[in-house]
């Protein structure tokens, strides 16, 4: 999810869809340590709309699939690379300016709160995909070792989840 995600008034959080992934999204990156892990794990080329997906289905204990897998990053991926990373790449390359321009600040404000949303529609989406996909009670954490091949992000977003 965006970097300073945090920074957003709590009542932003809800967005403008109510789903099951979003809602989980948002309280798990609220956790301390979460988003340095999250962050550290985009860092690394993870997608980490998939990653908290990822954690969602471990959570609901729905069992990781090759073609399950590969549904997910049939929509991750392009909507990462057309839509949240330029988004993210403009509010990023306007930081340093925006520190001393109020306007160009509101302005990132702006961009800030579009890459959210993107991420949210994002997470609907693989939400909409993952729901039906039924719990099998498994204990095998596949999902995240898929979406997250760092070791030690994905050692971080573990020891996140395992909070209460």
């Amino acid at each position: 999810m965006a970097a300073e995600f945090t920074s957003f008034p709590a009542g932003w959080r809800g967005g403008l869809m109510h789903n099951d992934l979003w809602r989980y999204a948002c309280e798990f990156y609220a956790r301390r340590g979460v988003e340095a892990a999250c962050l550290a794990a985009q860092a690394q080329g993870s997608n980490v709309c998939l990653a908290l997906c990822a954690l969602w289905l471990e959570q609901r204990q729905v069992t990781w699939e090759a073609v399950r897998a590969e549904v997910l990053s049939e929509i991750a991926l392009p909507w990462e690379r057309t839509v949240v990373q330029p988004l993210r790449e403009l509010r990023e390359q306007w930081r340093p300016a925006a520190a001393g321009d109020i306007r160009l600040g509101q302005l990132r404000e702006s961009v800030k709160r579009l890459e959210l949303e993107a991420e949210q529609t994002l997470l609907a989406r693989l939400q909409s995909a993952a729901q039906a996909w039924p719990a099998t009670c498994t204990t095998q954490p596949g999902w995240l070792d898929w979406a997250v091949p760092d070791a030690t992000a994905r050692a971080a977003l573990r020891a996140a989840s395992s909070q209460a």
